[in-house]
């Protein structure tokens, strides 16, 4: 199963597990794969705690993550959280809103081109 989202560009976001605080991650298609352009947190504990060039602005840690493009990454869903979320052009939705609420894993890649 594929759900197109049909952007260039799209902000994931979720509630971490244990500390309840919101994580957010810009990604943007590229020609070499999908590009992690900022990943923003809105405090820190538990395994989230944000790099040294980290820049705290308005209650938000937000970097630029050291990682290439990457072919696909990998969703999971536990259930036992609040379910991904996906923004595209500053609407967001649940990720049950473009794939059923059982799937797992999830895996966004770059759509090829027909």
């Amino acid at each position: 199963m594929a759900a197109p989202l049909m952007a260039g560009a799209i902000t994931l976001s979720w509630m971490h597990s244990v500390e309840r605080i919101a994580w957010e991650e810009d990604w943007r298609s590229t020609p070499a794969g999908l590009e992690l352009v900022e990943a923003r947190v809105r405090g820190s504990g538990a395994g989230m705690e944000p790099p040294p060039e980290a820049r705290f602005v308005n209650g938000v840690w937000s970097w630029k993550p050291d990682l290439p493009p990457q072919r696909e990454v990998i969703l999971r869903r536990s259930g036992a959280t609040a379910d991904w979320r996906i923004c595209v052009s500053g609407r967001c939705l649940p990720m049950e809103a473009y794939v059923p609420a059982g799937a797992d894993p999830i895996v966004m890649k770059v759509c090829e081109k027909p």
